[in-house]
């Protein structure tokens, strides 16, 4: 507990947050909490542009665009896109112009215009009942803004940006930043409680189900499963059960018992957040890269994910492999290849279909049942760097370095 920066409290006051947070009184309702939890991404390729003559199959693949809507206000790359959880229907999307756009799905329209950021905006999310939006900077610069009257109501700056998160039931923001600290803020007032870890990045962190604990991975390979009432690490992996290399992606499944931690030490990590043991491991070729020449070359895991319907887990790698897995026996069902690496991964809410978007700018929809690719969407001329699915899986939002936003209808021959 840090209570020399900022806004931090000091520790006796620390009843007082929690009152309001009401941590141990909550009952989350489930849709809120698997919407808040997932940390989603969305990706596709190619430009329609009209050519007379005869082309090759692969300009014609570039002129292709399945997308339904193209957002283009963005002067830069758009780095992150997410969803409102309450209704679906606003869009927030962060950008390398230094701006987040909260915007309606159906048609475009800008609903508001978070500016003022002195830096890339990296993380953009909707509070747990869409009444707030948080960007955050990677210089650190972590603004919240009321969609209502789409005003600016709190801001505040930490060491670079990491990562920014709702909590899923209450008005609280977590954020990790490059000198190992995690802050949790009460909204609007600011009351504030660090949880302090050695000095190397907190490269990724989520909250978990129950609302009472967060799980958050690190550059020097540990994972610290933190108490948010008590303030205290309740489990610390590292050593040789921890990963050799930083974190680079974490997902818990939907009641917050198992939490899969990705690495770039190319393995993924399954942790009993009750118990604190690692309880798996999963690799492709034992972790190393395809040809790689020596051990130092791993195949980073860049995005994972539980199915919510059965047992599988999905491990995305730089390499282009999508790995899926069997939760129970440990033993690898398919290996589903893209020809450029893969940038994130979300499983479907209420199917075993699992969405990829990867550096070829395409957008990939997959039965983890059978390992076969389901539907491929185009449109983005450069690579997807984040995308979005809704509840009810029919719409993907994806942005890419093409300074584009686009909206996909997803059309599967099961609905």
């Amino acid at each position: 507990m840090d209570n020399t920066q900022g806004n931090a409290i000091d520790i006796h006051e620390d009843e007082e947050i929690i009152e309001v947070i009401d941590l141990d009184e909550m009952e989350p309702d489930p849709d809120d909490l698997a919407d808040d939890l997932e940390d989603v991404d969305f990706e596709d390729a190619g430009n329609a542009d009209d050519d007379e003559g005869w082309e090759t199959e692969d300009e014609m693949e570039e002129d292709q665009d399945d997308s339904e809507l193209t957002f283009s206000k963005h002067t830069g790359s758009v780095f992150c896109v997410s969803l409102d959880p309450a209704t679906n229907s606003m869009a927030v999307t962060g950008g390398e112009d230094d701006k987040a756009y909260v915007w309606r799905v159906s048609d475009g329209e800008v609903l508001m215009e978070c500016t003022g950021h002195k830096d890339s905006v990296t993380s953009a999310v909707f509070s747990h009942d869409s009444s707030m939006v948080a960007t955050g900077d990677m210089s650190g610069m972590i603004k919240v803004w009321k969609v209502e009257t789409k005003e600016e109501i709190w801001s505040f700056e930490v060491g670079d940006l990491e990562w920014l998160e709702w909590h899923p039931c209450a008005p609280v923001l977590l954020a990790g930043a490059d000198d190992g600290n995690v802050w949790m803020w009460k909204i609007p007032s600011g009351d504030c409680k660090t949880f302090q870890s050695s000095a190397c990045q907190a490269t990724s962190g989520k909250i978990l189900p129950d609302g009472k604990r967060a799980v958050v991975g690190y550059e020097d390979g540990t994972v610290r499963v933190w108490d948010l009432k008590q303030g205290n690490a309740a489990h610390v992996i590292k050593g040789q059960d921890g990963h050799k290399g930083a974190l680079t992606c974490l997902a818990c499944n939907k009641d917050g018992s198992l939490v899969l931690t990705g690495s770039v030490d190319g393995f993924a990590k399954l942790i009993n957040t009750v118990t604190g043991k690692v309880v798996g491991a999963f690799s492709v070729d034992g972790g190393k890269a395809k040809g790689a020449k020596d051990d130092a070359e791993s195949n980073s895991v860049e995005s994972v994910g539980f199915c919510n319907i059965l047992p599988l887990i999905a491990v995305a790698y730089l390499d282009g492999t999508l790995a899926i897995y069997d939760l129970s026996s440990q033993v690898l069902r398919h290996r589903c290849q893209h020809e450029a690496g893969i940038v994130h991964l979300q499983w479907e809410e209420s199917s075993s279909v699992v969405s990829t978007c990867c550096l070829d700018g395409a957008l990939r929809l997959w039965d983890a049942r059978s390992g076969s690719i389901v539907s491929e969407y185009h449109g983005h001329t450069a690579e997807i760097l984040n995308f979005t699915i809704n509840r009810e899986a029919s719409l993907a939002i994806t942005a890419s370095g093409d300074n584009q936003a686009k909206v996909f209808c997803l059309q599967r021959p099961d609905r």
